[in-house]
């Protein structure tokens, strides 16, 4: 099995090379640039199998390279930010970052998120007895990997679609936050529960005629969410 390959888009040089030791003693193929702009072409001219991108960077800024990268591919993107910068991690998860780390971050760490996230992108399709969900207006082919709202197709990103399919396969019951952070963002589970909360939000604004008054996707304060049963 050929390695995995990382782009780091990272412009503080010790943390650059850091970077670069630790996920290549973990086997990963790893590409570091400090620059906005040589990152995008970087990306452009070899696609890699994951995105560590830091979100203050010159030339151009990490959102903006976030944005490039997503008018072209899904590959997965980790982002990297400063504790305060709240705002930016959410631009990040708006624009389909799939997961942050605040600095300073633990190495491990941020290699543990790796590995999940690589884990679960290369994974094979389940064995399911049923490979189509639906409740209200909307259905998820698990095989197609489509969404249809009231017929029309959607397009889901790759963790907006494995969390509409894991309402989907308990509409009608709680599932606890939680357990939505494990299973769609991997065991253990690092990072801020307000990635959980971006992604909801983005998922209502797909599927739901209000979004601010949802009447799918429902919030049990305090404990989680449900897919509202339409039986």
């Amino acid at each position: 099995m050929s390695m995995a390959s990382i782009l780091v888009v990272e412009d503080e040089e010790t943390l650059a090379e850091s970077l670069r030791y630790n996920l290549s003693r973990e086997g990963y193929e790893v590409t570091v640039v400090g620059d906005g702009r040589i990152a995008v072409e970087s990306y452009r001219r070899n696609r890699v199998d994951l995105v560590v991108l830091d979100l203050m960077l010159p030339g151009m800024g990490g959102l903006d390279v976030l944005r490039q990268v997503r008018a072209v591919s899904e590959v997965p993107v980790v982002v990297v930010t400063a504790k305060d910068a709240e705002a930016d991690v959410v631009a990040g998860l708006e624009l389909g970052a799939d997961d942050y780390v605040t600095k300073p971050f633990s190495m491990r760490e941020l290699i543990s998120r790796i590995r999940g996230i690589l884990r679960r992108a290369s994974r094979v399709p389940r064995s399911m007895d049923t490979l189509v969900f639906s409740g209200g207006p909307i259905e998820l082919d698990v095989d197609r990997h489509e969404v249809r709202v009231d017929g029309e197709l959607v397009d889901f990103r790759p963790k907006e679609f494995e969390l509409l399919e894991a309402l989907l396969a308990r509409k009608g019951r709680l599932v606890p936050r939680q357990l939505l952070l494990e299973e769609i963002w991997g065991v253990p589970f690092f990072g801020d529960p307000k990635t959980l909360d971006v992604h909801i939000r983005r998922l209502r604004e797909k599927v739901e005629e209000t979004p601010r008054s949802p009447e799918w996707i429902v919030t049990v304060r305090g404990l989680g969410y449900k897919f509202a049963d339409d039986s």
